[in-house]
């Protein structure tokens, strides 16, 4: 079954203040797998959860078993990467959970977020703040931030509202 859209608007518990006005909005649901991401589930469902208590127009869901997911996350040896949104239902985007920024030290929830980040259609901010989620690992190991900031909230807001078309960079893998 592929992932749904609602036209129901529902206001979330514990979402962000500026998104009470796009109430009325479409709520687009995006599905993923976690099936191959090894020790990073608990983590990635984390990240999830930010994302989905930071805005109300799009949700990020755990698809149902046999049900094919619109994003794949993937544990790997290698540094975190995902494709760059915004993934729409039916579409097709990949999460890797790379153990190397982990060895050295970054936070795993903080990883998942911003790489979710990205299949939301944020691209990197780098150099920046730990402030900025999608400053990624420019704000060094010592930031453990997993929370997107308002510009970062209103940003993944506008790109889910009423469908607007993908830029052309939307499939490009961003790694970081």
């Amino acid at each position: 079954m592929l992932a749904t859209v609602s036209t129901t608007a529902a206001l979330v518990a514990g979402t962000a203040p500026q998104a009470a006005a796009d109430v009325h909005a479409a709520v687009v649901t995006i599905t993923y797998s976690d099936a191959q991401a090894g020790e990073f589930v608990n983590a990635v469902a984390q990240g999830v959860a930010i994302w989905n208590a930071s805005v109300t127009n799009v949700r990020i869901v755990k698809a149902a078993a046999g049900q094919r997911a619109d994003v794949q996350v993937i544990a790997d040896n290698g540094w975190p990467r995902a494709t760059l949104g915004p993934v729409r239902p039916g579409g097709r985007g990949t999460v890797w959970m790379g153990r190397e920024a982990v060895n050295d030290g970054y936070n795993v929830v903080r990883i998942a977020s911003h790489e979710f980040g990205h299949i939301l259609g944020l691209p990197d901010r780098k150099p920046g703040p730990c402030s900025s989620l999608m400053s990624g690992s420019s704000a060094g190991v010592s930031c453990t931030n997993p929370n997107p900031n308002s510009t970062e909230r209103s940003r993944v807001q506008s790109l889910y509202a009423g469908w607007l078309a993908p830029s052309a960079d939307v499939g490009k893998v961003l790694v970081g």
